[in-house]
């Protein structure tokens, strides 16, 4: 990565202010998963062993921008923090008036802003009102960006140094995460952020062969350019999940019930066809778990790749899984991003499963790409046979797109 990291600058008597992706589940007041807390600690505690102190600043969930809202509120995982930390964490109630707060930071201190979120120009988006004109609608951008920029202005008053940790949201070109770094000296990544861009950027880029790629989840639309930009790269390409309906309905077949997109059957066959003519594997499921309902009691038999009438297909069947993992087996570098089927239905997770436990028994370079990937590993208990699990769902797809990031655009240079 040719970005400055923490490592590149000196913290000593320094404040920064960071990004962290702390959007993370709370029910009743309680943190129900800590993976993307516990994921920026190496980053926090590196600057506070070097003498730094630290304003930290997070999205939680889809706040209307209007203000506050309780069940969206940072002050749970500001207490979470503090008790992983074993150090005060000093709660921001307004993250663009916490002057006072920042300003009685001591070296080791750490103060937490409230939701960035909580202001529409955190994100600067517009959404065209009935009746809207279009002077009204670019009017109304110009003063979102405006006052974005000045969002953007007052977080970075708060450090010496900006620090990006926030891999999930990379791929937004944000207040907090890309417009803050117009206004500060230096910007650097956190380590989770160098993480996160070295694993998928060698998987892409200079892969230990044979490179395997899994593709699942409900649509193709979701995953085109992911799709036509890994070809290039990978000598197999692996296709679950409801995306993999529309590639069988390309192909001819019978998908009954089951999730297709018929505006993608041209770019389901046009893909099936590059692959063929660039030597690379493309692998369908060749039979599957077939529903009569969406429902977790629904009746079920396996099928090959026609799916009968009235029917719907939910999951890979055992002959696929077999062969995916087959595939997966002799693989060196694996990158996994979407789900066989509908996993968290128990009679249809039996092809994530057994593609999960393929990939842990590889050997092989494996990464995670986010999402519902990430639920179904930590699901199966095999993380921690996992090489890399992303914390971005979103910034990941976009990353396997070939797309830049916004976030990782905006840091500093090496």
């Amino acid at each position: 990565m040719n970005k400055k990291t923490l490592r590149d600058v000196d913290l000593k008597g320094k404040r920064v202010v960071m990004r962290v992706d702390f959007n993370v589940p709370i029910k009743e007041g309680s943190i129900k998963d800590d993976t993307r807390i516990k994921g920026a600690l190496p980053s926090i505690r590196h600057v506070l062993d070097n003498g730094g102190s630290l304003v930290l600043m997070s999205h939680l969930g889809r706040p209307k921008g209007k203000g506050y809202e309780a069940e969206f509120s940072l002050k749970p995982v500001a207490e979470y923090l503090a008790n992983l930390l074993g150090r005060p964490v000093v709660f921001a109630p307004d993250c663009a008036n916490a002057d006072a707060d920042v300003a009685a930071l001591q070296p080791g201190g750490i103060v937490m802003l409230e939701n960035t979120r909580f202001y529409k120009a955190e994100d600067g988006k517009v959404k065209p009102a009935e009746g809207m004109s279009d002077e009204e609608l670019k009017a109304k951008k110009a003063e979102l960006k405006a006052k974005r920029e000045e969002l953007a202005k007052k977080l970075a008053s708060y450090g010496d140094i900006y620090c990006n940790d926030a891999f999930g949201t990379a791929h937004r070109a944000h207040a907090s995460t890309a417009v803050i770094c117009k206004f500060v000296k230096e910007s650097v990544a956190g380590f989770l952020m160098e993480k996160e861009i070295e694993y998928l950027g060698n998987a892409v880029e200079k892969p230990t062969r044979p490179f395997v790629a899994i593709l699942g989840g409900a649509k193709v639309s979701d995953k085109l350019a992911v799709v036509k930009n890994l070809l290039d790269k990978v000598d197999t390409l692996i296709i679950g999940g409801g995306m993999a309906y529309t590639f069988l309905k390309a192909q001819g077949h019978d998908v009954g019930n089951s999730l297709c997109e018929q505006d993608q059957l041209d770019y389901a066959r046009d893909m099936i066809e590059k692959a063929k003519a660039n030597g690379k594997q493309f692998l369908l499921p060749v039979d599957n778990v077939a529903a009569d309902k969406f429902d977790a009691e629904a009746n079920t038999q396996i099928v090959g790749n026609d799916i009968p009438a009235g029917w719907m297909a939910l999951d890979i069947g055992p002959k696929t899984t077999e062969l995916y993992a087959a595939a997966i087996k002799g693989a060196k570098t694996v990158v996994w991003n979407g789900p066989m089927g509908c996993f968290e239905m128990k009679k249809f997770a039996g092809g994530t499963t057994g593609v999960c436990q393929a990939v842990a028994e590889s050997g092989a370079v494996s990464i995670i790409g986010g999402g519902d990937s990430v639920s179904a590993v930590n699901k199966s208990g095999l993380a921690d046979k996992m090489t890399h699990i992303s914390t971005g769902g979103g910034a990941s797809l976009e990353f396997l797109e070939g797309k830049e990031l916004p976030g990782v655009a905006a840091l500093s240079d090496k």
